[in-house]
């Protein structure tokens, strides 16, 4: 389980930082991975409105945003925006960060491609301003809704206070904490309570993501799907990702990850292997299930199709559909 959070400050050890970070240390006391992207750290180039993500999914700008952000994003159960207000608005640099996410909105909305978990990944924003106007926070409340829906996730909770100008006194709010404890415990148990499903092959970089995209985009918020490998390489086959374009659902963006990394923050419920031979792992309590599937490594399209529709079937077998 993983909790992604946005720091759209500019200033270290500001209100909004302080926020986040008390929403992240609840998360890891309950036993989930937290990652930050940290918006005026990263410098992320604003969007140049091209249109490229439109004509062809991907973005035209030569940068490092799809691994560091949108890899992450893909992978995230929860994602928490939390921002300082600038001008009744957010920080440019993290408003250049949403604005790339035209990619996703495209891949969403104009090639119909699927995220598999759009439809449980939870949203929440988290912010600060030094003025007591009623609307300070329209503006950023729409500007996150929408960020978060191109992103594939849903605006869940707000946790919004006026009156913080000063360094540190979000720290002497009177209900902060009592707040944090109660929005956390809202937004991160239902998560909880789910089964953990693990497929695992050699690369991760066909069988075991096409299955878990698969359980992920069928399962729906029943299970929390995962998938490793035992000798992971460096990218996702393209024509895996294809392949399952076909379908629908989109696993662009997504990268292997070892089996190691993988248990190190999961405890499986069933474990299914698909060729990774001696290296996969024994994990007491754990059920475990074996597909003979060949590798699509080296195939062509219509091979990996094949796997693909093979590991389709078998997954709503597992799913009972």
């Amino acid at each position: 389980m993983l909790v992604l959070g946005l720091k759209g400050s500019p200033r270290k050890k500001g209100n909004s930082d302080y926020l986040l970070g008390l929403f992240l240390q609840e998360a890891e006391k309950r036993g989930w991975e937290t990652q930050v992207v940290d918006a005026a750290k990263e410098g992320f180039a604003p969007c140049i409105g091209c249109g490229n993500c439109e004509r062809k999914g991907v973005c035209s700008i030569a940068d490092d945003m799809p691994e560091k952000f949108f890899a992450l994003v893909r992978r995230a159960d929860v994602v928490v925006v939390s921002v300082p207000t600038y001008f009744y608005g957010v920080p440019a640099k993290i408003k250049a960060l949403m604005d790339r996410t035209q990619t996703l909105w495209s891949r969403k909305y104009i090639f119909k491609l699927k995220d598999p978990g759009h439809d449980f990944r939870k949203g929440v924003l988290m912010a600060v301003g030094a003025t007591h106007g009623k609307d300070l926070f329209d503006g950023i409340h729409l500007n996150v809704k929408y960020f978060l829906d191109a992103a594939g996730a849903k605006l869940e909770e707000s946790l919004c206070y006026r009156g913080m100008e000063g360094r540190g006194d979000m720290e002497k709010h009177p209900s902060v904490r009592a707040d944090m404890l109660s929005l956390v415990e809202t937004i991160l148990s239902p998560f909880e309570k789910r089964k953990t499903w693990l497929f695992a092959c050699r690369e991760n970089a066909g069988r075991s993501q096409m299955s878990a995209a698969f359980a992920r985009s069928l399962a729906g918020d029943r299970i929390q799907v995962i998938s490793a490998g035992s000798q992971p390489v460096d990218k996702i086959n393209p024509l895996a990702v294809e392949a399952m374009a076909e379908k629908g659902i989109d696993m662009a963006f997504l990268t292997p990850v070892s089996l190691d990394a993988a248990l190190e923050n999961s405890r499986p419920d069933l474990l299914v292997t698909m060729g990774c031979g001696e290296a996969c792992p024994f994990i007491p309590g754990c059920k475990m299930v074996d597909w003979d599937l060949p590798d699509p490594a080296g195939r062509d399209l219509d091979g990996v199709r094949a796997i693909r529709d093979e590991i389709e079937k078998k997954v709503k077998e597992l799913l009972n559909l």
